[in-house]
């Protein structure tokens, strides 16, 4: 951890100080130059680590040169307990800090993209939320939906502001309702989350973004590390509370660099806006080109020997078997990657988040199983938690609020069948993905590129339309539990693969699939960019095929392919 619990010796760094003087980095305690400080975005040069930075350096690093407008400036603070010492203290702290109050609110663009800003800043009081700082935040709110704005609040706060009690604890709730009514009005909201980012802060607006982003190793949590010490006696571990330890937990989006915010939030309001503005799925703003196979891949096809069943089952567990990752980079422009369920975990079976396809934003998910053993155990073999499939339904509920059609690629032989997945309720995350994407009003595709193994290939693929590709499997069971089960004898899979009608050909005859990808040949990593080519292709004429229906038609068009059966 870099300085996180040495918060009393923090620098706050002002670009208007002398250049030449020097300070001291609280992690590392070497001396650097402030203009050198400044130049790297407020970042230590020696050890990496982050300095809070003032409300009006963060404005310069985020919004456009002169396009900030502050908002709500002139509401008065009052001491509603008649606490004392209070009036006198808010007047030696603004006049200290030259601010009105812990937070400042306004309008501004990034990259030309209007957004409703918020910025907490801790020299006020610790960035304690008080009634003012509730209140501002909350009108700002107010104001943004009123404009049809998206909303970016940076969250930096000690918690609630002792002096103003349960006054303070209020603003909760208030904060909270208001994101509430921006979110029912399909607008956004991003959070990003600084140092320390604690108390009734992280447990109203800062946790409530439809995108939660956070800078590398701040503290973020309820209680605070004193608080816990001191209240139970527990002494915490390093990297406890972190940036970092609350996305693996679930409840962080991303961790991103300060030298990268800017153009981070700017791909996301960008791919918000262009979905906000056409709610539909064909509006390309880029030429569109046709796909072409190589003329030795079309040779590789009509070469080809058709495999049997148990061939095709041995080739979808092909370790060397392209990934989802694969597919995602090659396909879809400027992924951005969300992680996690909001309620555990980041299930690393499991990754999702935003690319463009033409200049369509596309939620994409996929199921990554790895391409080597280190991969494979990282990976827990491509078999989903079930904090995996909750981070998938998350991002397609977000896809569904912001009109964004969603594309899944499935290849797992299985939902993980452990002891932990059954405590974290492996089988009500299952049920509650078939039940929600069901009716979904966005177009949803499914490709099953390797195993598509039982429920837990199910879970992901309630799909207006399920692709195989030709190589694939997808079953009710694997060929080898099959054989267990019915004939008490494993031993006989390749004879229940023949009969289980489990290859694509099959599933495209019986009608549950409707599309078969072609593998040139088998896939490798010399096909592999002909199957995207075809994929991609494949799936401009599938957007376009759904822009050209209403949200009910499309779920009504998917509860049909399923209530066929």
């Amino acid at each position: 951890m870099l300085g996180l619990f040495h918060k009393e010796k923090y620098t706050h760094l002002d670009e208007n100080k002398t250049k030449d003087a020097l300070i001291i980095c609280p992690s590392c305690k070497k001396e650097i130059s402030r203009s050198d400080a400044v130049i790297n975005n407020y970042i230590c040069t020696y050890c990496g680590s982050y300095f809070r930075i003032r409300t009006k350096n963060r404005i310069r690093m985020v919004c456009d040169r002169g396009t900030f407008e502050p908002w709500f400036e002139d509401m008065e603070s009052e001491n509603p307990l008649d606490f004392p010492g209070y009036e006198e203290k808010l007047r030696a702290v603004k006049e200290k800090t030259g601010l009105k109050e812990g937070v400042s609110v306004g309008q501004g663009n990034i990259f030309g993209e209007e957004v409703c800003i918020g910025i907490c800043d801790a020299r006020f009081l610790m960035g304690s939320m008080g009634h003012v700082v509730g209140e501002k935040i909350t009108c700002a709110i107010e104001r943004a939906t009123q404009r049809r704005l998206p909303v970016v609040l940076f969250c930096c706060s000690g918690g609630a502001r002792m002096q103003e009690g349960i006054i303070s604890l209020m603003q909760m709730a208030k904060t909270a309702a208001a994101l509430k009514r921006h979110s029912e009005e399909g607008l956004l909201s991003v959070t990003v989350l600084t140092d320390p980012t604690t108390g009734g802060v992280t447990a109203s607006f800062a946790m409530l973004g439809d995108i939660i982003l956070a800078e590398p190793n701040a503290l973020i949590g309820f209680a605070g590390p004193r608080v816990i010490e001191q209240t139970i006696g527990q002494k915490l571990p390093d990297g406890f509370q972190s940036a970092e330890f609350q996305m693996e937990h679930g409840f962080v989006d991303c961790v991103v660099e300060r030298d990268d915010l800017k153009k981070i939030l700017y791909q996301i309001l960008k791919s918000h806006r262009i979905s906000g503005r056409n709610k539909g799925f064909s509006c390309f703003t880029e030429e569109i080109v046709k796909f072409s196979p190589r003329e030795t891949a079309k040779e590789r096809l009509f070469q080809e020997q058709a495999k049997t069943a148990w061939e095709k089952v041995k080739e979808s567990r092909n370790i060397k078997r392209p990934s989802a990752y694969s597919y995602i980079h090659l396909i879809f422009d400027d992924f951005l990657e969300f992680h996690g369920d909001r309620y555990f975990g980041d299930d690393k079976a499991v990754v999702g988040g935003i690319g463009w396809i033409y200049g369509q934003p596309v939620t994409v998910i996929g199921v990554q199983k790895g391409n080597d053993a280190k991969e494979c155990a990282y990976r827990n073999y491509g078999m989903p938690s079930p904090e995996g499939y909750r981070k998938a339904l998350r991002l397609m509920k977000q896809a569904e609020k912001f009109h964004r059609p969603v594309v899944c690629f499935v290849n797992t032989a299985g939902a993980y069948p452990g002891k932990e997945a059954e405590e974290r309720g492996q089988g009500e995350a299952i049920a509650r993905n078939l039940y929600e994407m069901s009716g979904l009003k966005v177009p949803v595709l499914a490709i099953l590129t390797g195993e598509g193994g039982s429920g837990g290939a199910l879970g992901l693929s309630v799909a207006n339309e399920v692709w195989m590709l030709e190589n694939a499997v997808y079953s009710v069971l694997s060929p080898e539990g099959f054989a267990s089960i019915l004939w008490k004898d494993g031993k006989r899979a390749q004879e229940a693969a023949r009969i289980m009608g489990i290859t694509a050909d099959e599933l495209k005859r019986l009608q549950v699939i409707d599309k078969v990808i072609p593998e040139y040949g088998g896939i490798n990593e010399d096909t592999v960019k002909d199957v995207a080519g075809y994929l991609k292709s494949s799936m401009v004429e599938f957007l376009q095929k759904y822009g050209q229906m209403s949200g009910d038609e499309i779920a009504a068009q998917r509860y049909g392919r399923f209530r066929k059966y």
